[in-house]
C-alpha cells in the first residue's frame, strides 16, 4: 500500500507540474504576445470598418498595470473608434473605409457619434463605399452615410419604421402560484406593469409612441440628408415596405448598386487605381485603432480633461466595462476631485440605471467634485433612471436627439410563491420576538403592514430623487413631478421640458468642459481603472472561457438575451431607479 501511495503521489506531483508548465508557457506567451500586437498600415489602404467586437464607448483599463497584460485586447471603445476614424482623415496612408457586412452591437446614439465622425471624414475627400447581403434598419442607418451602397442581388432591405412588443404576465402569475409583488411610484414605471395588467395601459403606451416616433425622426432626418430623399418620401417607402427587396430599394434611391460582393471590391481597387488581378491593401478598424491608441503624440498641455464612463446597469460593488459599480466611480471622481492638473470633469453616462442607493452615493461624488471644478454630463443610448439620477446635479447636460432619458420614478419588486407552495404541499410558520422582526419571506402572503412600509421606502427614494433633479436643473418639485411619474423622454423632447441643456456628442461636452473650467489647450484622461483580482485574470487567459460564453454558444444570442434579463431581475436587491423597459432597434 506504501508503495502504491508512492506511485500516486509521484503521478500527482508530475501532474501538477506539467499543468504549472503549461500555465507558465501560456503566461510568457500573453505577456510577450501581448507586448507585439500592431500592425504595419501600407500605403493606398482601406479600413476595414467591422463592428462586430465595438459594444462599449470605453474598453476600460486597470489601477495595477499587470492587468493590463491579460485585457481582452479583442475589444475596442467606440470613443477610440471615433479618434482613430479622425486621424484617418490627415493620414496619407489611408485613402478611404469599407462598411462590409457590418454587424454592430451598437445603440442608436452610438450609432448616431459614429455616423457624424464618418461624415466629417468625407469632408476629407476620401470615399467611404458600403456593402451588404442585407441591411437591418440600424445597420442601413449607418450605411447610409457612404458615398456608395452596395446590396447583395438576393439579400433584403428592412426599412418599415418601429415598433415594440411588451409581455404581460398577470395570468400566468395568477395559475402558476408564484406572483410579483410590486411596489412602485409613477404612472408611468412600465417596468412593473407586465406583472400588474394583461394589457398595456393608455400611459404607457402614450410614452412609448412618442419614443418611436421621436427615435424615428432622427433617424430619417439623417438618412434624408445623407440620401437627398425627403422625410415624407422616407415615411412613405416605410410605411408601404417599397424597399423589400433589392431591386425596389435601389428603386426607391435608397442603395446605389445592386451587385454581388466582388463587383464591391472591384469598385474599391478602380477608386485605388489597383489592377483588377490584384488585391487592394486592408486595414481592420481594430488594428487602426490599436495603431492610432499606441502611437499617438504625447500632449504637451498642462491641464486636463477627465473623462469618466458610466456604463451599463448601475450596481454595488467595483464594477467594469459592463456595470457602474460605486468603487470604481466614486474613486474616479474622488481622484479627478483631488487632482490639480484635471480643471474639468466630463461624465460619460450610458446607463438604463439600477440601485438607488448606489445611484445616491455617485450623485454625491458629482455634488462634491461640482464644488471644486465643472462637471458636464454627456448622454449615451440611454442615461435613464438612476443614469439620469447621477446626471442631474451636473453644470450642463449633453444628449443626442435619440437618447433616451429621463425614467424618474422607483419602483421594488418581490417575488412571492406562497399560492405555489399551499397548491404542492409546502406550508411555512413564523416565530419572531417582535411584531415585526421577521424578515420578507416569498413563502408567506405580503403583508400589509410590510408593504407600507417598504412603500414609504420608494415614495421617500422618488421624493429625493425629484428633489436631486429639482436643485441640479434650477425647477420646483411640482415642476419635476409633472415630467417624471417614470415616463421615458428622448433626448430631442428632454431639451424641450428642461431635463437635458443642449443637444449634441462627447466631444461638444468635453468643449463645453473646457470652456467652463477656461482653458483652451488641454488633454484628456480616461477613467475608471479598475481594481481586480486573480480570478479575474484566468477569465481573460485563451484558455478560460466564460460561463456566458458557453451558454451564448448552446442556446443562441437571442435567447441568451432573455435569460439576462431574467437573470438581471433576480439580481435587482432593494429599490430599483431603472429604466422601464429595454428598447432594440433592429
Amino acid at each position: 500500500m506504501k508503495f502504491l501511495g508512492n506511485v500516486l503521489a509521484t503521478v500527482i506531483g508530475i501532474f501538477i507540474f506539467l499543468m504549472l508548465c503549461l500555465f507558465g508557457i501560456v503566461l510568457i506567451g500573453t505577456i510577450f504576445g501581448g507586448e507585439a500586437e500592431g500592425v504595419e498600415v501600407k500605403g493606398n489602404s482601406v479600413i476595414e470598418l467591422n463592428l462586430e467586437d465595438v459594444k462599449n464607448d470605453y474598453a476600460g483599463k486597470y489601477k495595477d498595470p499587470w492587468m493590463t497584460i491579460f485585457a481582452d485586447k479583442k475589444h475596442i471603445g467606440l470613443t477610440d473608434v471615433i479618434h482613430a476614424i479622425e486621424e484617418a482623415k490627415t493620414d496619407n496612408n489611408i485613402k478611404g473605409i469599407s462598411i462590409l457586412n457590418d454587424d454592430s452591437p451598437l445603440g442608436m446614439a452610438q450609432s448616431k457619434a459614429l455616423r457624424d465622425a464618418l461624415e466629417d471624414f468625407k469632408k476629407s475627400g476620401k470615399f467611404i463605399m458600403a456593402y451588404a447581403n442585407s441591411f437591418s434598419q440600424k445597420e442601413y442607418y449607418l450605411n447610409s452615410i457612404a458615398n456608395t451602397v452596395y446590396l447583395n442581388p438576393v439579400g433584403d432591405m428592412d426599412f418599415k419604421g418601429l415598433s415594440s412588443e411588451v409581455m404581460f404576465f398577470k395570468d400566468l402569475q395568477e395559475k402558476s402560484g408564484v406572483k410579483m409583488e410590486v411596489i412602485r411610484h409613477g404612472k408611468y414605471k412600465s417596468a412593473v406593469e407586465p406583472f400588474l395588467e394583461n394589457k398595456m395601459s393608455d400611459a404607457n403606451r402614450q410614452q412609448i409612441t412618442a419614443l418611436l416616433n421621436s427615435i424615428w425622426i432622427s433617424v430619417t432626418n439623417d438618412i434624408s440628408k445623407s440620401r437627398n430623399i425627403s422625410v415624407a418620401k422616407l415615411n412613405q417607402i416605410a410605411n408601404g415596405l417599397l424597399a423589400r427587396t433589392p431591386q425596389m430599394a435601389k428603386a426607391q434611391k435608397l442603395v446605389d448598386v445592386v451587385a454581388y460582393e466582388d463587383v464591391y471590391h472591384a469598385a474599391i481597387k478602380k477608386a485605388l487605381d489597383v489592377d483588377s488581378s490584384e488585391d487592394y491593401n486592408k486595414v481592420s478598424i481594430r488594428d487602426y485603432t490599436i495603431n492610432s491608441t499606441t502611437t499617438s503624440k504625447i500632449s504637451d498641455a498642462n491641464d486636463e480633461i477627465a473623462i469618466i464612463y458610466a456604463q451599463g446597469e448601475i450596481q454595488s460593488g467595483e464594477g467594469d466595462v459592463n456595470v457602474i459599480g460605486e468603487g470604481s466611480m466614486r474613486r474616479s471622481l474622488q481622484e479627478a476631485r483631488k487632482n490639480d492638473k484635471i480643471k474639468a470633469v466630463v461624465l460619460r453616462i450610458n446607463s438604463p440605471g439600477g440601485n438607488a442607493l448606489t445611484s445616491d452615493l455617485i450623485w454625491r461624488e458629482v455634488e462634491l467634485t461640482k464644488k471644486v471644478k465643472p462637471v458636464v454630463v454627456s448622454m449615451g443610448n440611454y442615461a435613464a433612471s438612476g443614469g439620469y439620477y447621477i446626471a442631474c446635479n451636473a453644470n450642463k447636460i449633453f444628449a443626442e436627439n435619440n437618447t433616451i432619458t429621463g425614467s424618474i420614478g422607483v419602483f421594488g419588486i418581490l417575488p412571492n410563491f406562497s399560492q405555489l407552495a399551499t397548491k404542492i404541499g409546502i406550508h411555512v410558520e413564523q416565530v419572531k420576538t417582535h411584531e415585526n422582526s421577521a424578515n420578507y419571506s416569498p413563502f408567506v402572503p405580503l403583508d400589509e403592514k410590510f408593504k407600507a412600509v417598504t412603500l414609504e421606502g420608494v415614495e421617500h427614494i422618488y421624493r429625493t430623487f425629484v428633489t436631486h433633479v429639482a436643485e441640479g436643473r434650477k425647477m420646483t418639485f411640482a415642476q419635476v413631478d409633472a415630467i417624471a411619474q417614470g415616463r421615458v423622454w428622448t433626448g430631442a423632447d428632454a431639451i424641450k421640458i428642461g431635463l437635458v441643456d443642449k443637444i449634441g456628442g462627447l466631444d461638444d461636452a468635453i468643449k463645453e468642459a473646457a470652456s467652463l473650467a477656461k482653458i483652451k489647450t488641454y488633454s484628456t484622461q480616461n477613467f475608471p481603472e479598475y481594481e481586480k483580482n486573480f480570478d479575474d485574470i484566468l477569465e481573460n487567459l485563451p484558455f478560460a472561457k466564460s460561463k456566458e460564453a458557453f451558454i451564448k454558444e448552446e442556446i443562441g444570442e437571442e435567447n441568451y438575451l432573455v435569460l439576462e434579463q431574467i437573470k438581471r431581475i433576480q439580481t435587482q436587491k432593494g429599490i430599483q431607479v431603472i429604466m422601464p423597459f429595454t428598447i432594440t432597434i433592429e
